[in-house]
């Protein structure tokens, strides 16, 4: 689980650097698809992790449809400090949300095993339960609806910290433009860390990507021996644990004769 909470924050990082926003104020405004800087060297965002939420309500919509004909909204209301509604969902030309195409949720659900009709509520239901983008698990056939899902909850939460209402604009089908672009956390965490992201871009293609994060000394995590041999500890242990309780259950079967 540890691992997976390492690799969530880094794609949810990533993409938030590769889509642009419509509000100049928008903690993303350094994103790879923005084109409002002709800087390769645009100043690093800076997302505040754990401000508190500001009441309101709070929408993010892409500017154009993707290949497939579609283009992401979402929304989320705030009140007393607390994601009370998400709503999130695809809709196309003619205006149909995708939770409710029969034929799309048809023909991905033979595909994957699922369908908008059951993702998409099931990512909303995910944000109000835990209050956190990054604590919000990848569904399992909807990876990449999954991953936008984060992205723009985490865009809609910094919005929220901020109390700016004006809707966000994703540039979602723009070329990416070369340059150098950087993302950081404001604060350390709980566990005493802040995450940082540099993004080299070439030709119009990632070139580079520089993901580690930081304690309130400036070490880096992945150069930190303490913290290595803390994590390596904790595995083995985890790892012994589990093999013990295996073994009492399958010892327990072994007495009783049941395969």
């Amino acid at each position: 689980m540890r691992l997976k909470r390492l690799i969530i924050p880094f794609a949810l990082l990533l993409m938030m650097m590769l889509v642009a926003c419509g509000s100049n104020e928008s903690a993303t405004e350094s994103s790879a698809k923005k084109d409002t800087s002709e800087s390769s060297q645009p100043a690093a965002a800076k997302r505040i992790a754990g401000a508190p939420l500001k009441d309101g309500t709070y929408s993010l919509k892409e500017k154009d449809f993707d290949t497939h004909g579609w283009k992401a909204s979402f929304s989320i209301t705030v009140k007393d400090g607390t994601i009370t509604k998400s709503d999130y969902n695809y809709t196309n030309k003619d205006g149909k949300l995708k939770s409710e195409d029969a034929g799309y949720e048809k023909a991905m659900k033979a595909k994957s095993g699922i369908g908008p009709k059951e993702y998409i509520p099931q990512l909303n239901k995910a944000l109000v339960s835990s209050q956190d983008a990054q604590q919000v698990e990848v569904v399992s056939g909807a990876t990449e609806s999954s991953d936008h899902f984060i992205n723009y909850a985490q865009q809609l939460i910094q919005a929220a910290q901020k109390g700016d209402t004006t809707p966000i604009e994703i540039d979602a089908q723009a070329k990416l433009k070369d340059g150098v672009y950087k993302l950081a956390e404001k604060n350390l965490t709980s566990n005493g860390w802040k995450t940082f992201i540099n993004m080299t871009v070439k030709d119009g293609k990632i070139t580079k990507v520089d993901y580690d994060f930081l304690d309130k000394d400036g070490q880096l995590k992945s150069k930190s021996t303490e913290y290595e041999k803390a994590m390596k500890s904790e595995i083995r242990d985890r790892t012994k644990r589990i093999h013990s309780g295996a073994q009492q259950i399958l010892s327990r079967k072994a007495k009783s004769g049941r395969g």
